[in-house]
């Protein structure tokens, strides 16, 4: 019998572009001042439309972390994806490494829409221009696919990569991907998810979903788990993990920041939330059983929170049937009411979040949510204090899927 230990996937890099940060520490440092950023969708042709308040990425300029040659050649989506990646890759102290064995390390990334906001631009040269005026990139830059393309280019990665679609859940999908393929012998992973929601295209096609909230106030658009709820708000930006093999971030000094333990999904169909609280108890059950973990090992939820009434609450009863006793008991939080959902994007922020609240001993807060009506410890106003060794990270998505991630402190996670 082999007594060669199991390989573990770590976290050991962060890279985040966000409504509330450009940087993992300036959006952790939002986060936990509960910071809330939601404000009037500023974009060019998007004033007319019925949807007026989201999270928009201000003051960024791609072109300050991008070459000119990829970023004409891409759209928003993957100018966020393609910077949140090389922060990450900076942070785990790969950037400027050169490895002998570029096959060690692959790219991961989920999506829910493409590239919007390009294909609307080359769509429009033409119907009215004509065709020789469409720009070359038109095929490529719009694909749900392309961000991991241009990562896996730009930054000389030829290990296993792939694309992950399924829905919202799909972030949380794409970090048990990477995480099982360095279980079966990948070096690193680089995962995560980036959106670009806000262009008139794309925000056209989310008017067609019932739970988007229309509400013009922003204090008030987007209010989960309160009597109040009236839907979400969308985000664009995203995080980028780089998912790496225990042994491996050891040998070369790196910080084992957390561990991805366990995962579990299920589907339940389009807005059937009264049935999401069955699909998500048991995405729940699978990755506490995957990541060994009791119910009441749990030290904070990081919920889905989608402002929808029958979701709250379908989710709140979830937890409690996955949780148990436990459930009134652990603390729970939305960070992304201060910053609108980034649909894929939105569970790897929340695990970006979770890393950061294991390492700071800190549960951030759950911004505009002073009055809740569910029977769950929901962390509002200010950040609660607290010894965190595992967080659960919850997400379901628009067409049905539900996910969990179960996530543990690294041995070296003190910062």
């Amino acid at each position: 019998m082999s007594t060669e230990r199991p390989r573990r996937a770590v976290v050991t890099g962060i890279g985040v572009i966000a409504p509330n940060g450009l940087r993992a520490d300036a959006y952790w440092k939002s986060v936990r001042e509960g910071l809330g950023v939601l404000d009037r969708i500023t974009r060019e042709g998007c004033g007319d439309l019925p949807l007026k308040v989201a999270g928009e990425v201000r003051g960024f300029d791609a072109s300050d972390l991008i070459e000119d040659k990829f970023l004409v050649q891409t759209d928003r989506f993957s100018h966020y994806a393609m910077a949140a990646a090389q922060l990450a890759l900076d942070d785990a102290g790969l950037a400027r490494e050169n490895p002998a064995e570029p096959f060690e390390i692959g790219v991961v990334t989920a999506a829910g829409s493409g590239g919007g906001e390009f294909g609307q631009r080359e769509l429009q040269k033409l119907w009215g221009q004509g065709s020789k005026f469409v720009g070359p990139y038109q095929s490529i830059a719009w694909f749900y696919a392309a961000s991991t393309g241009q990562i896996s280019i730009r930054s000389g990665l030829k290990g296993p990569c792939g694309v992950v679609a399924s829905d919202e859940a799909g972030g949380l999908d794409a970090l048990a991907h990477a995480a099982r393929g360095v279980r079966r012998g990948t070096g690193a992973v680089l995962v995560g998810a980036a959106e670009a929601p806000l262009a008139p295209y794309s925000m056209v096609c989310q008017l067609g979903y019932p739970e988007l909230s229309t509400v013009e106030d922003p204090d008030r658009a987007y209010r989960p788990f309160t009597a109040g709820a009236c839907g979400f708000v969308p985000a664009e930006g995203g995080a980028m993990l780089v998912v790496e093999d225990e042994s491996r971030a050891r040998a070369r000094g790196a910080a084992v920041r957390a561990v991805v333990a366990g995962h579990g999904a299920t589907f339940t169909g389009a807005s059937r939330w009264e049935e999401s609280r069955e699909g998500l108890a048991r995405a729940i059950r699978v990755a506490l059983d995957e990541a060994g973990c009791a119910p009441e090992e749990v030290d904070v939820v990081f919920a889905d929170a989608l402002g929808v009434p029958e979701a709250d609450r379908a989710e709140a009863l979830a937890i409690a049937d996955a949780l148990g006793a436990h459930a009134t008991r652990v603390p729970v939080t939305a960070p992304k009411t201060g910053i609108g959902r980034a649909y894929c994007g939105a569970p790897v922020l929340d695990t970006a979040a979770a890393v950061f609240a294991m390492e700071h001993g800190l549960v951030p807060p759950t911004p505009n949510v002073f009055d809740i009506c569910h029977d769950l410890d929901l962390v509002m106003s200010r950040a609660r204090p607290a010894e965190l060794r595992t967080a659960l990270v919850l997400s379901r998505g628009l067409m049905g899927s539900n996910a969990a991630l179960v996530v543990r402190r690294g041995d070296d996670s003190a910062r």
